[in-house]
C-alpha cells in the first residue's frame, strides 16, 4: 500500500497528538501543527496528500488556512478536511461552501476519521 501523508493543523496538543498516532498506527504518514501559518509552512515544504484542519484556532481559523491553499497554485487541489465542535448544520454547510472538502465534527470516532480520509483521498473502500 502506497503511504499517504497527512497534515494535522490542531491548536490542542492532546487532539493533535492522538490524532497523529492513529494515523501512524493505520499506516499514514502523519505531521503535525500547532496552527496555521505553521501548517501552511510545512504543507508548503511536504506536499501532503490530505489535511485535516481545525476551524478554530487563534490568529488563523482553518477557513484562514483554506483561503490560503485555494490561493496557492502549488496546494490548491489539496483535499482539506476541517474538523470542528461547532456542528451545527449551518457550520458544517458553512465549511462545506467554503471549499472544504469533508468537515468531521468533533468528538469522532476512529471509523469516521477513517471514513472521512477514504472519501476526500478517493481510497477504495476496505473490510
Amino acid at each position: 500500500m502506497v503511504s499517504h501523508t497527512i497534515l494535522v493543523i490542531e491548536n490542542e496538543d492532546v487532539v493533535r497528538e492522538n490524532i497523529l498516532e492513529l494515523l501512524e498506527a493505520e499506516g499514514f504518514e502523519a505531521l503535525g501543527a500547532d496552527g496555521g501559518r505553521e501548517g501552511l509552512v510545512l504543507a508548503e515544504r511536504h506536499r501532503p496528500q490530505l489535511i485535516l484542519c481545525d476551524v478554530i484556532m487563534p490568529n488563523y481559523s482553518g477557513y484562514d488556512v483554506l483561503k490560503a491553499l485555494q490561493e496557492s497554485s502549488d496546494l490548491a487541489h489539496t483535499p482539506l478536511v476541517l474538523m470542528s465542535a461547532k456542528a451545527a448544520p449551518g457550520d458544517v454547510d458553512r465549511g462545506l461552501r467554503a471549499g472544504a472538502d469533508c468537515y468531521l465534527t468533533k468528538p469522532f470516532s476512529l471509523q469516521e476519521l477513517l471514513d472521512v480520509i477514504g472519501r476526500a483521498l478517493k481510497l477504495p473502500k476496505t473490510g
